[in-house]
């Protein structure tokens, strides 16, 4: 028998996969942002509509996405159970956890709990961050499922432009949550209207995932046929976690992972009120600015992503990235141009930015870390991501709370200056970071700046 049994090797298969699983990512990406315009409305009092949280308060919610992950290790064993189970076991329980995370949170958006303080938080916000939390522990087990799905498809033809589009996917989810939340939940009526939309999407997004196991199953038996069986899904041992410990390229992505995206995803869950109070945007389309960053990235990382398959040049590409994030990210900080437009230009940039590393960043780990030990090594790296996300919007939310808002006769109003200087400063360590790992790379022969498609 041949290889080309495999049914991998069928461009509309794999085409076909690379669909079904990048929508049930989509699904949760739009709920992983869908509060972040919201933010103003939350931290407005009842009588104004609102619920009367503090930016303290909203910090809190907005990092619970990664306090399950990051505090009970269950990214890590996310990735234990992947290598051992497979990507269909684990795609339909992480889904699964993203639904039940979700409702949670509606729950307790929709419901009246009173002046009940838990652990120094009221109650509403101590159980929205629960399903935030729960959602954010199946939303990144989720994700690194579908990334080992597109290696175990990808490998040897188009990876890099095959992550791009599950990237560009998911970008949509982002960009209709950023668009949308705030317009929807004022014609409801409702702030937990969104995530109540969002709920009934992941319904959707689950049951795509079982319809992908089908496909799964087939590709294990297409390859079993062959008798050239990869070992994709072998169970775990832990020794095979020496592989990635003692790797430096696999450290290198991993800190450059964490403070790229630190500089990415806390920074949108706070953009919408720095597009209110320093570029001077009405509330009703403040969103839309930085739904521009998602929806850029939409078209460029599937380009960056075939430019890298193609032509190489990953590390390279890092480095372009990390210096356009630091850039905007100065622009922002500094008190010039507080206008409209300059904030939409000041995004596209940004957008380009996380376009470039993604882009690269996510398809050079299976070029550092065998395909075994796959699972494991995009756990590790989420869960090193996670203590960012987790702890970075917690961190700009106290910085806010106590050294950017001004007390003024017209009311309270925003000095962005030492938040936005916080996050420039993920951006240069970025730099650097991608500097040492083209220089690794130099030296230990991984291939990051070689083309992945297998002439």
């Amino acid at each position: 028998m041949t290889q080309a049994k495999r049914l991998n090797d069928s461009a509309a298969a794999r085409w076909l996969a690379l669909i079904i699983v990048s929508f049930t990512m989509m699904c949760g990406y739009f709920i992983t942002d869908v509060m972040a315009p919201l933010e103003d409305l939350l931290t407005k009092t009842p009588a104004e509509g609102g619920l009367g949280w503090t930016s303290d308060e909203y910090g809190f919610f907005s990092g619970a996405y990664g306090y399950i992950n990051v505090f009970l290790l269950m990214l890590f064993f996310g990735g234990i159970i992947l290598d051992k189970c497979g990507v269909r076991f684990t795609g339909v329980m992480s889904s699964g956890l993203m639904l039940v995370g979700t409702l949670i949170k509606w729950y307790a958006l929709d419901g009246d709990f009173g002046s009940t303080v838990l652990f120094g938080y009221p109650l509403q916000v101590i159980l929205a961050a629960l399903g935030f939390a729960i959602f954010g522990m199946g939303a990144e087990i989720t994700g690194i499922t579908v990334t080992k799905v597109i290696a175990k498809w990808f490998t040897g033809h188009e990876l890099a432009f095959a992550m791009g589009l599950q990237v560009a996917m998911a970008r949509i989810g982002t960009a209709a949550a950023l668009a949308c939340s705030l317009p929807f939940a004022n014609a409801m009526g409702d702030v937990a209207a969104p995530v109540l939309l969002g709920a009934a999407l992941l319904c959707i997004g689950f049951v795509a995932y079982l319809v992908y196991g089908v496909m799964d199953k087939k590709l294990d038996a297409s390859v079993a046929a062959t008798e050239q069986a990869t070992g994709e899904d072998e169970g775990f041992h832990f020794s095979d976690l020496k592989v990635i410990f003692t790797n430096t390229g696999f450290w290198l992505i991993a800190i450059l992972c964490v403070l790229f995206y630190s500089g990415v995803f806390p920074f949108l869950k706070f953009a919408t009120k720095l597009m209110i109070y320093k570029y001077g945007v009405e509330p009703e389309l403040a969103g839309l600015i930085p739904a521009m960053l998602p929806f850029g990235t939409i078209l460029l990382t599937p380009i960056f992503g075939s430019i890298y398959d193609r032509l190489g040049k990953g590390a390279t590409l890092m480095i372009i990235g990390s210096a356009m994030l630091t850039l905007v990210h100065v622009l922002f900080a500094l008190p010039i141009l507080n206008v409209w437009w300059f904030a939409i230009l000041v995004m596209i940039v940004l957008g380009i930015a996380f376009s470039l590393v993604p882009s690269a960043m996510w398809p050079s780990v299976p070029k550092i870390i065998p395909m075994k030990q796959l699972g494991s090594a995009y756990a590790i790296i989420f869960y090193i991501q996670n203590i960012g996300l987790s702890m970075v919007p917690v961190m700009i939310g106290k910085v806010i709370q106590n050294y950017a808002t001004i007390e003024t006769a017209e009311g309270v109003t925003y000095d962005y200056t030492i938040p936005m200087s916080i996050f420039a400063v993920f951006g240069i360590i970025s730099i650097i970071v991608a500097f040492i790992l083209k220089r690794v790379d130099k030296r230990n022969g991984y291939g990051l700046e070689q083309p992945n498609i297998k002439k």
